[in-house]
C-alpha cells in the first residue's frame, strides 16, 4: 500500500508530525438476489430507480435514448430518442425532472418526469459522463478524478471534489449514484464500483463485479463495460448492469 506520509517540522518544536497513511479501499462482498433481462441494444450510460421503474439513459450517436423500463421484462414503456447529433450520457431525477448529460456536445437536457417532455436545456463546458444528486445539488463526473456539485437551477458549479484513494487521484469516474450519504461510481474500463465519501473525496471501499456475466451464465459477445448503478431505498438493493449487457442484477451489499 502506498501511503501519503507528510512530515511537518515546527520551527519551535523538534517533534516531527507524521500524517497517518491513507487506508486502501476495502472490497465489499455482495449477494445476487435476482437476475433480470436487459436490452442488449442499450448502451447504458445512466440508471436510476424511481417509483417502481428503472430510468435509463443510453449513448452512441444516432442511438441515444431516455427510457422508462419495466424491471421484470426489461422492456421500455416510455422513451425519447435524442437527435442523431447527440451522444447521450448519465441521467438523474430531482424534483420531478430528469437531467440527461451528453458526452462531448456540451448540452444538458431537462425533461418532465411524467411525460418526458423536454422543458429546459443547459450548456456544460466539460465532457458529460455520470450524474447523480444529493437532493440539493447535481453531482457530475467528467471522466477524470473530479466530481462537480452543480446548482440545478442554473448549472453553476458550487463545489469541486477531488477523488483519491491510497495511491492518489482516481480517474475515469463514470456513472454515479447517491446511496445512503455516499457516492457510488463506476470506474470506466473496470469492473469496479467505488464508494466515495462526498466530503473528503476518499474512496472508502469498492465492489468488484469481475466476471459476473460469466459466473451467472449470461455471457454475451457484444457486451461492453460495466456501467449502470441504481438504488432501491425501499428494498435496500442495488441494480447493476453494463453497456449492451443481456442482464441486470439485483444485489445486496455486505458491509
Amino acid at each position: 500500500m502506498l501511503a501519503f506520509l507528510v512530515s511537518c517540522k515546527d520551527d519551535d518544536d523538534d517533534d516531527e508530525i507524521i500524517t497517518p497513511p491513507v487506508p486502501a479501499p476495502a472490497t465489499l462482498a455482495y449477494n445476487i438476489v435476482k437476475v433480470y433481462p436487459h436490452d442488449t441494444a442499450s448502451f447504458t450510460q445512466g440508471l436510476q430507480w424511481h417509483n417502481n421503474f428503472l430510468y435509463e439513459g443510453t449513448g452512441l450517436e444516432g442511438r441515444s435514448t431516455l427510457l422508462k423500463v419495466n424491471l421484470q421484462d426489461g422492456k421500455a414503456v416510455q422513451r425519447v430518442d435524442l437527435d442523431k447529433a447527440f451522444f447521450g450520457e448519465g441521467i438523474t431525477i430531482l424534483d420531478g425532472k430528469i437531467y440527461q448529460l451528453t458526452w462531448q456536445n456540451k448540452k444538458v437536457f431537462v425533461y418532465n418526469l411524467s411525460n418526458f417532455k423536454k422543458i429546459a436545456e443547459f450548456s456544460w463546458d466539460k465532457e458529460g459522463w455520470g450524474i447523480t444528486n444529493n437532493g440539493q445539488h447535481l453531482v457530475i463526473s467528467t471522466g477524470g478524478n473530479q466530481l462537480y456539485f452543480v446548482d440545478p437551477a442554473n448549472f453553476s458549479v458550487q463545489r469541486t471534489l477531488n477523488v483519491n484513494d491510497n495511491y492518489g487521484p482516481v480517474g475515469d469516474l463514470n456513472e454515479l449514484e447517491y446511496v445512503n450519504g455516499k457516492i457510488y461510481a463506476n470506474k470506466w474500463g473496470s469492473d469496479y464500483v467505488l464508494v466515495i465519501d462526498p466530503t473528503s473525496g476518499l474512496v472508502e471501499s469498492r465492489l468488484d463485479f469481475t466476471g459476473i456475466l460469466q459466473k451467472t451464465g449470461m455471457h454475451y459477445d457484444g457486451a461492453d463495460v460495466l456501467n449502470g448503478i441504481a438504488y432501491d431505498s425501499t428494498k435496500k438493493v442495488l441494480y447493476v448492469t453494463g453497456k449492451k449487457w443481456p442482464a441486470l442484477y439485483e444485489v445486496t451489499v455486505n458491509k
